[in-house]
């Protein structure tokens, strides 16, 4: 059975209340290894601690989703910083822009955005970047803190954007992942992006609960389905599943180096 990891879920979501251990179950028993669940709200993130503590798999974020990112203007680099000391905090985020909703002012989404660059930067840990409908801006927030303060380790997760967006992440040393949404049918043009982005720099996830993948389309999402992307990667990209389990784990390993292997 492949070994696979679920580099972006959300466990603590009300969706999966009530079987959460099932769940879990399910996940491992479908050959995954690691679960990252995300936090979207600082000012919640109580709930994901327990369940961090409860599966010795599971590992968690630390940060603010844009949809929120005017709630939680008081929450400084600092802040993250500090909580990111926790011995299951892997990754800071999810933090980025949002004109898709625009949930919350665009100039708050930015700020909350550098802040959270600020903090992956100072620990090391990889932040996770929402970016739906902010191509441009958010490429040029990566640049201006690229050149002007120095690298940081990052993902553009649940990756749906244009191929520009995606070239301008590799180019600064970041990495792209894939959902649910590769396995759509009218995601040729993303199934072409995935296609040619170099084998180091690529990852999968569910985003659970949300766009579960085909032949599940439309269904709760959850970790356990992530092999359904893994299986379209591979078919893209010319490999089979097995090669594209293992590229995916190690790349995982490589951008979340606070998380121990599973060989370990």
């Amino acid at each position: 059975m492949p070994v696979l990891i679920d580099s972006h879920c959300h466990l603590d979501f009300p969706d999966f209340e009530e079987e959460r251990d099932q769940i879990v179950q399910r996940a491992r028993a479908a050959g995954l290894v690691r679960m990252v669940t995300i936090s979207t709200k600082v000012q919640e993130f109580s709930r994901i601690q327990k369940i961090t503590a409860a599966y010795d798999d599971v590992y968690c974020s630390i940060g603010t989703h844009p949809h929120h990112a005017d709630k939680e203007l008081d929450v400084s680099a600092d802040d993250l910083v500090r909580i990111a000391e926790g011995k299951k905090v892997v990754a800071i985020g999810e933090a980025g822009l949002d004109y898709f909703y625009d949930n919350a002012p665009r100039e708050a989404q930015a700020e909350g955005f550098r802040r959270h660059i600020d903090a992956a930067r100072r620990t090391g840990l990889p932040l996770i970047i929402h970016a739906r409908d902010a191509d441009e801006d958010v490429a040029g927030i990566l640049r201006e803190e690229v050149e002007g303060k120095g690298t940081f380790p990052f993902v553009l997760h649940c990756f749906s954007s244009g191929r520009a967006l995606a070239e301008v992440g590799i180019a600064l040393g970041g990495y792209v992942s894939f959902s649910g949404i590769l396995t759509f049918k009218k995601s040729e043009k993303l199934r072409a992006i995935a296609r040619d982005l170099p084998s180091e720099r690529i990852l999968v996830e569910t985003d659970a609960p949300y766009l579960a993948p085909q032949p599940y389309r439309g269904k709760r999402n959850e970790p356990a389905m992530v092999e359904h992307t893994a299986a379209t990667l591979a078919d893209v990209r010319g490999v089979d599943l097995r090669e594209i389990a293992q590229m995916t784990t190690e790349n995982f390993y490589s951008l979340f180096s606070k998380v121990p292997r599973h060989d370990a």
